[in-house]
């Protein structure tokens, strides 16, 4: 049996799996990216505001990929910025796995070298079921 191709609803050029894209450089896996753009948190604001969802999303990886896990471990706020996401001086993060197999982070922000640092997120992944 022979197809016309011109007519075909679904042309094949179209459904073929998109080309991968280049890796960033250390890196073995690039099926997932934190940011489209390279982001600049500048204030308060913007981090309440935008680094959850971004959090989120390296939370996710963390969960699946043991070479991001070790690599967020060890520097958390270095990671994010090779991945294109920058934050303020101020801001810090600790990745937590105390008695709990599910990794927490924690975001602090401390004013002043003299200031206690101020918890202003806390993201951990949550498991639910549905019916």
């Amino acid at each position: 049996m022979r197809l016309n191709l011109p007519q075909v609803l679904a042309p094949l050029a179209k459904r073929l799996p998109a080309a991968p894209r280049p890796g960033r450089e250390g890196d073995d896996t690039d099926a997932f990216d934190l940011v489209r753009t390279e982001t600049r948190l500048k204030n308060r604001a913007q981090v309440e505001r935008y680094l959850p969802d971004i959090l989120g999303r390296a939370l996710a990886r963390i969960w699946i990929d043991p070479l991001f896990r070790d690599r967020f471990a060890v520097d958390p706020v270095a990671t994010l910025a090779a991945y294109g996401v920058f934050l303020p001086e101020t801001i810090s993060i600790v990745f937590e796995t105390e008695g709990n197999a599910r990794p927490r982070l924690v975001v602090y922000e401390q004013k002043g070298p003299l200031r206690p640092r101020q918890r202003m997120l806390y993201l951990q992944l949550v498991m639910m079921a549905g019916k």
